[in-house]
């Protein structure tokens, strides 16, 4: 099997598979496990921070193929770029998740370190009974933004493999694609409660969940195919790449798993997924 069909079917077990599990949780779990997505979270959070530092970044100034080092400019433009565009979806998830309250206020449930705020579960308890044609409204929102949130996502594992001519071979794709399909597992549960809420039937939920990730699969190809042209365009997608992944980090994984849990486990949990991350990249 050529890599090119390798990434595609990684991709489609990080991006809908993910969501998938993600929007199965959302509709037979209950909320009581903030320490352990907690954990989870951080822990990939590590992982993924030391791959971009020590294996994407570094790649990106010696794509494979190069004569020689990409200019700085080129790679902190890709990082900035991947960085941007991630936040500015992610802005929009947050705008768009039930408008018609406020997340914080003196009559709302006072969950911003609550599982039960990262899926926004905590308005569909409030509302559930008061507006359920907006519940669903905004599940569908929430599937559709998330779905533009998972292109780019896809766009980092096809960077990460292209390159390389083996699922392992000194690639860091598939690291990235697992903590990916973590990463995805809370945004899954935040398409399938408010659907559900709304009146759609549970299996239902979960397909449109797991449908959400399939642009993941779109991003994953276009990666793959631009990092392959030339290696201009291979620093460019892994710099694009690197910025990505380290707004996932930094502006999602770490502070949900730090507010969900306020103590020093979530660091070490990180600490943790660091120090693997180096010793899967170098080995």
């Amino acid at each position: 099997m050529s890599m090119f069909w390798w990434v595609v079917i990684i991709t489609t077990i990080a991006g809908v598979v993910g969501t998938g599990l993600g929007g199965l949780l959302g509709v037979v779990m209950t909320r009581d496990s903030s320490k352990t997505v907690s954990l989870l979270l951080a822990f990939a959070g590590g992982i993924m921070l030391a791959v971009v530092c020590f294996d994407l970044i570094p790649s990106a100034f010696r794509p494979v193929g190069a004569d020689g080092q990409m200019p700085l400019w080129m790679v902190l433009g890709g990082i900035i770029a991947g960085y941007l565009l991630v936040y500015i979806l992610n802005d929009a998830i947050d705008k768009n998740t039930n408008p018609e309250v406020q997340h914080i206020g003196v009559d709302h449930p006072l969950t911003a370190d609550d599982l039960d705020e990262l899926i926004h579960s905590d308005h569909l308890t409030m509302h559930r009974n008061t507006n359920q044609a907006g519940l669903f409204a905004a599940g569908v929102v929430m599937a559709s933004v998330i779905a533009l949130h998972n292109l780019p996502e896809g766009i980092v594992i096809g960077a990460s493999y292209a390159g390389h001519h083996t699922v392992l071979g000194g690639s860091a794709g598939l690291i990235i694609a697992i903590v990916i399909g973590l990463h995805n597992i809370p945004e899954g549960m935040a398409v399938s409660v408010p659907l559900v809420a709304g009146g759609m039937n549970r299996t239902k939920s979960v397909v449109v969940s797991a449908l959400s990730g399939a642009p993941t699969i779109l991003g994953a190809m276009l990666g793959y195919g631009l990092g392959l042209i030339s290696p201009m365009m291979l620093c460019l997608a892994l710099s694009f790449a690197s910025g990505a992944m380290s707004y996932v980090v930094l502006g999602e994984l770490f502070p949900e798993s730090f507010l969900m849990w306020k103590s020093k486990a979530p660091g070490a949990a990180a600490m943790v997924g660091i120090l693997i991350g180096i010793v899967l990249v170098r080995v």
